[in-house]
């Protein structure tokens, strides 16, 4: 039991998009609005995405940069927080948390598709130039 489960969970870092495909398509089943699901799969995917970028950089250069994806994270919720003061006057928590994570989601995403077809690419140069 635990070894599928391990399975399961090495499978949705590794490939973070059939998690949010599984999301989606429950969501789908459950509420039958298109727009309310690909919200709520874009929102529990986010913590995927940015784990699989973690495990990515560690794979493709052998150093973990954990700590500067939540540096950097901390530091996009400061300048959400900062921009939502100054245009609003006050800080609405929901909306800049949303807006926050919606903006995780689609950076982590890039990253996540960029690393993966830089990681081919380097991969397969690599194993043309060796052998």
């Amino acid at each position: 039991m635990t070894s599928i489960l391990s399975n399961v969970i090495t499978l949705l870092f590794s490939m973070p998009m059939i998690g949010f495909l599984f999301i989606f398509f429950i969501y789908k089943l459950v509420s039958k609005n298109t727009r309310k699901s690909v919200h709520k799969a874009l929102d529990y995917t986010t913590i995927l995405f940015i784990i699989s970028v973690h495990f990515l950089i560690k794979t493709i250069w052998g150093h973990s940069l954990l700590g500067m994806i939540l540096l950097f994270i901390i530091m996009i919720a400061m300048v959400f927080v900062i921009v939502h003061w100054k245009v609003k006057g006050e800080i609405d928590f929901k909306k800049v948390m949303k807006g926050f994570w919606r903006f995780n989601f689609i950076f982590f995403f890039l990253a996540y598709i960029s690393l993966t077809v830089f990681g081919l690419i380097y991969r397969a140069l690599m194993f043309t130039f060796s052998a």
